[in-house]
């Protein structure tokens, strides 16, 4: 996340990320699946600007008490897709303001903080939704931190964490600053060290897909994949190893249910990628290209195709 203080906001902008290894190594009694997942996030950016107002409150650290009783302020959340990006070009749903993550986000942190404090949250969206890249996860880890410093909260990174794992299994991720492997339900986040930059192409295709829906298909690894090689090839740079170790168990339950997740794979195995695959739960589906310049001429071409929106992205 890129972070910027201003005088009366917060900006941050949200990445979001490809699942470059995704197993599923069982059911859990609390009902989630237990996983191991290997992410990286990606310049393609959500915007959102975080607005304090302090009306009837007192914001932490100031010198008088706040009224009795305190007066809540509202959260507000004005979410739209950005520019002159067009809803119907297969970009996905937008939940109602009440059941958006960023909102969920800044009334859990504003709840446990204590925080009487309101905002004015205005989100522009970019990601493609219900598209295994994270949007909203992403949406609602920058609303922890920018509450945190917009309220003057002042938590340590650490405690933001264990709240974004309370929102939901990808959030935390997005607090890594880079790539991570994700275990448990993909709250336990292990950054990587450096990495060499991927370069790749983005498609949403004109369906998305309920996660529930996929899991429902899906059966565990056994025995389960080692996600190790493909985290060694990314530390060597090895690029075709890369290509070789990209995983998702989730796919193929996913081809059963939308005839797009075969096109895809078709679509990229001719333009010459050294790996593609579906992201998380999917629909979104992207190619690995072999330099920036690959991934420009396999972007025109997928364009060309008019099979939905298309990114040409590096991590």
């Amino acid at each position: 996340m890129r972070v910027q203080r201003k005088a009366t906001y917060i900006r941050v902008e949200t990445p979001a990320k490809l699942n470059l290894f995704f197993e599923v190594l069982g059911k859990r009694i609390d009902g989630f699946h237990e996983i191991e997942t290997l992410m990286v996030p990606i310049d393609l950016y959500d915007s959102l600007t975080f607005t304090p107002h302090f009306s009837g409150a007192s914001p932490p650290g100031a010198f008088w008490p706040p009224p009795a009783p305190p007066v809540v302020d509202e959260i507000a959340l004005d979410c739209r897709w950005a520019g002159s990006v067009n809803p119907k070009t297969s970009l996905g749903n937008l939940p109602p303001a009440a059941e958006n993550l960023a909102t969920r986000a800044a009334v859990l942190l504003r709840r446990r903080a204590g925080v009487t404090a309101g905002a004015t949250i205005r989100l522009l969206k970019r990601i493609p939704s219900a598209a295994g890249l994270g949007g909203g996860s992403s949406d609602a880890a920058a609303v922890l931190l920018a509450g945190n410093l917009a309220w003057r909260i002042d938590w340590p990174r650490e405690r933001l964490i264990e709240l974004a794992a309370e929102l939901g299994s990808d959030v935390p991720f997005f607090f890594a600053g880079g790539a991570a492997i994700c275990r448990g339900r993909g709250e336990r986040v292990e950054s990587l060290a450096a990495t060499n930059r991927l370069h790749a192409v983005v498609v949403r295709p004109p369906e998305g897909l309920a996660t529930a829906q996929v899991y429902a298909h899906c059966t565990p690894g056994k025995p389960p994949r080692s996600v190790a090689p493909l985290a060694s090839a990314l530390r060597r740079g090895d690029l075709a190893q890369v290509g070789r170790r990209i995983f998702n168990r989730l796919e193929q339950p996913a081809a059963e249910i939308s005839a797009w997740m075969g096109r895809l794979r078709r679509e990229f195995s001719r333009l010459g990628c050294v790996g593609a695959q579906m992201s998380g739960s999917g629909t979104g589906y992207f190619g690995i290209c072999h330099h920036a310049l690959h991934a420009r001429h396999v972007a025109g071409r997928l364009r060309a195709r008019g099979i939905g929106p298309v990114y040409a992205v590096r991590s």
